[in-house]
């Protein structure tokens, strides 16, 4: 094993640690919860936009929905959370496959602008359903006992749950990349002409890897509305898409830990300047996207791995 490989093993060891000890430290859990939500769900776009080149703007379809199926199931069905978070990833899933199978028809700007059209659709029928709430969203959603054993109520089982969930994406999301479906994946992305010549079916792999990523997206939707006990407008509006691609682009497409430090910056940025300075918050997060674009075309994580792959070529 190289040291590069060493460093990298010993950062994600520390990094589980720091996230298993989180709460004895004096870190505010619901706010660890939150950061871990939204980088599953930038993980998940990064596999359809980092590993399949698809620029997707239409994301936060799939992750507002699925966060209002789960809140309406929880709140007015009474279901337990496992099975409205089991609902929420299944309507997201199938939202992802009807919405795939009519943009991967086109390619570049035309596949980002339908999908940014079909996930206004989706806003629209999220404000105008009954069982959302319209303007008002849902608020006070429980988050009730999973599998009858665990209450979620207090903020130190909720989090390590959010925990165990994230850590088992991450590491599912690792598996499909470095799996023989990952590589085809790859390939698509880098060189699809060549793909199609090599008698890949490109469709069908590029309708996979959107319905995996719309699923994906929908759990974290799912657990930020029980972490949160809401869920607005503000989840499936076109801005959410707009945060996802931000967290991928400042972290960096095409790496596994890019996402979630995209996401730990974003979060981080708007918990801390939110109250200071208010509306202003999105203009200072735009600032540092167009610095860190500038001087880290590849992402923060991006030009780290560049740097250790110039280092180790010289060696």
């Amino acid at each position: 094993m190289t040291n590069d490989k060493k460093l990298i093993r010993a950062t994600y060891v520390a990094l589980l640690a720091l996230a298993l000890v989180a709460p004895l430290i004096g870190l505010y859990p619901v706010f660890v919860m939150k950061l871990l939500c939204f980088a599953l769900f930038a993980c998940a776009f990064n596999l359809l936009l980092g590993f399949t080149g698809l620029l997707s703007f239409g994301h936060a379809a799939f992750f507002g929905f699925s966060a209002y199926v789960t809140g309406y199931f929880v709140k007015s069905q009474a279901w337990s959370p496992e099975l409205a978070i089991a609902a929420g990833v299944v309507v997201a899933g199938f939202l992802g496959l009807l919405v795939g199978l009519v943009a991967i028809r086109r390619q570049g700007i035309y596949f980002a602008m339908i999908t940014l059209a079909l996930a206004q659709m989706v806003f629209f029928i999220c404000l105008q359903a009954p069982f959302t709430g319209g303007e008002d969203g849902l608020q006070g959603v429980p988050r009730g006992t999973l599998f009858g054993v665990l209450d979620l109520s207090s903020d130190t089982v909720m989090y390590y749950v959010v925990v165990v969930i994230f850590i088992a994406c991450f590491l599912g999301i690792t598996r499909i990349v470095t799996s023989p479906f990952g590589q085809v994946l790859k390939m698509i992305r880098e060189n699809e002409p060549r793909a199609v010549s090599l008698g890949y079916e490109v469709d069908r792999y590029k309708l996979l890897a959107f319905v995996l990523s719309a699923a994906l997206s929908g759990l974290a939707g799912s657990l930020k509305t029980l972490v949160m006990g809401f869920a607005t407008l503000s989840d499936v509006h076109w801005t959410m898409s707009g945060e996802v691609i931000l967290m991928s682009l400042l972290g960096g497409v095409g790496t596994f830990f890019g996402p979630v430090f995209g996401a730990g910056i974003v979060i981080a940025l708007q918990d801390m300047l939110a109250d200071k300075v208010g509306s202003w918050v999105t203009v200072i997060i735009g600032a540092i996207f167009v610095v860190c674009v500038l001087a880290f075309r590849k992402g923060v994580v991006g030009e780290l791995r560049a740097w250790m792959d110039r280092r180790r070529a010289r060696a």
